[in-house]
Order: structure tokens, then sequence, then C-alpha cells
């Protein structure tokens, strides 16, 4: 049972750097707390925390969340966007002490968005207690690739790397994902293949585990657009295995929005239903 005292804590960090910060349930978008998301979550869970990248605020939210998770008595591993499955060596010698940090980002070609936003995430599980921290994604070069040149392009050692049984997204998501897109995306039919072998791919490792573990929890550690209204990862994972228990939690940076903009954005879609399970809404 997760102790109100330990709750309070949490809330504490996060009101004294932020302006507003409140969790929301993303179906009536009453106001929530964790005591009812980690209500909501069980051994055998797949639990999604989305994110702006490189915010410190969303890695705090992320931290907290972990935390209860922890106090509530569950055993928690952590699924990493940013983490390809190719280099799950290199990070189990990096969480065993055998490789050292510098290393580690080096063997991983780590890029992009500061390592100090996902350190501790990456190192929130305990091996002592058989959790343990995996890569998600597929190289970064073979969704390059297929932006640019197509599924058909990937020559027999790509396709290796490619998850079995493959789909692209559903129709919804990739409307929203076009929109998103908007000129950046030179081929669209080729920018959503690209977009939905992300997807597909932290899915298909993620059911590989929570089958593996099942008194585990998996937190996937993720960008906003692959969480939300459950047409991205959580979709993915849904096919690949129908019975899989799925908590979702979307992030608003709601720096610079109005409440009636705060207020769209939590809106449930007409066709695709809510934003997700839980919605964390935040400014500065």
């Amino acid at each position: 049972m997760l102790n109100k005292s330990f709750l309070l804590l949490i809330i504490s960090l996060f009101y004294s750097n932020l302006a507003f910060s409140q969790l929301f349930d993303g179906k009536t978008r009453a106001e929530a707390n964790i005591i009812d998301l980690v209500s909501q979550v069980k051994p055998g869970t797949i639990l999604f925390l989305g994110e702006n990248h490189g915010l410190a605020s969303h890695r705090d939210q992320h931290l907290a969340v972990l935390n209860a998770l922890h106090e509530a008595g569950l055993k928690v591993s952590v699924g990493m966007e940013f983490v390809n499955y190719t280099d799950q060596a290199v990070l189990d010698k990096y969480r065993a002490g055998e490789i050292g940090e510098t290393q580690f980002l080096a063997d991983i070609k780590w890029g992009g968005f500061g390592f100090e936003f996902y350190r501790e995430q990456i190192n929130f599980p305990k091996p002592s207690l058989g959790e343990t921290t995996i890569g998600l994604n597929i190289p970064r070069a073979i969704t390059t690739k297929i932006s640019r040149q197509g599924l058909l392009s990937l020559t027999a050692d790509e396709q290796k790397l490619m998850p079995p049984n493959f789909e692209v997204g559903g129709e919804h998501y990739k409307a929203r994902f076009m929109e998103a897109a908007g000129s950046h995306c030179k081929v669209p039919d080729n920018c959503f293949a690209a977009q939905s072998t992300w997807d597909d791919t932290m899915a298909w490792q993620a059911v590989k585990f929570i089958e593996r573990n099942p008194d585990q929890v998996l937190v996937i550690v993720v960008g906003e657009f692959h969480v939300q209204y459950g047409g991205g990862t959580p979709a993915r994972v849904l096919a690949r295995k129908a019975d899989a228990h799925i908590v979702t939690l979307s992030q608003i940076w709601a720096e610079d929005m109005t409440p009636e903009e705060i207020e769209q954005a939590m809106k449930p879609s007409e066709v695709e239903g809510p934003r997700a399970d839980f919605i964390w809404v935040s400014k500065p």
C-alpha cells in the first residue's frame, strides 16, 4: 500500500519547482494523484510514461512514479526508447558496473538529448531484486533508411532486425502523425512506415520482456507522441498480446498555454478516445 506521507513528499518535490503540476484522470478529467495511478498497476503491467524529451520536470515526474511503484511493493524494470535492443549487452555491462558511463555512451552512440535527463531512470531498477533495464528501439539507421527509401530498400541483414509480423500503425494514428510531421516528411508512406517500425519494435521487445517476467511491471520511458490516444506503441503491444495490461501516462507541458488550450489538449478524441489513462499537466 502506498504510504500517503510518501505521496505528499513526492508532490512537494514538483510544487517547489513548478508553478503548476497536477495529475488528471484521462477519461473523466477529474483531478487524480499518484495513488490513483499506482492502483491501476499490477504485476504484468506495461506502464507507458510519455515525455517531452529533455525536460527535467518530466524526468522528475517519472522518478516519482517509479518510486511510488516501489513503495507499493511492485517489482519494476525500465524500458528505454533511447537505447536500441541491439545494444542490450552493452547496457547490461553498464548496469553491472563493468564499464563506466563514458564508455557506455560511446558504445551505444548516445546522441541528442543530455544523458542527465535519463541517467536516473536507466539506473532505477535494482538488480538485487531481479529488476533490469532494457533497450527497446531499433537502430536509427534502419528507420532513417525506411523514411528515405521505403521498407523495400532494406537488405536481408537489415530485415533480420525488424520486428516479426511487422505492421504499420492504424489510419487515425497515421493522420495525426502526418499532421504533426507536416512538410518535414517528403514521402508520407515512408515516414509513417519508419514511425511504425519504431513503435512496433518497442512493442515487440516490451511484450517479450513481460511474457518472460510476469511478476514485474515494465515502465517504458518514451516520447509523448508514441503514447497519445493509445495509437502508437500501446496499440502495437495489444496487437502482439491481446490480453496485455497497459496503463498510459501522457504529459502536457503547458508553458505559454491558455486554460482553454490546456482543456482542449486534455479532451478525448472523438475517434480515438482519451489522450491517456492519466494526464500530467505542468508548467514552470
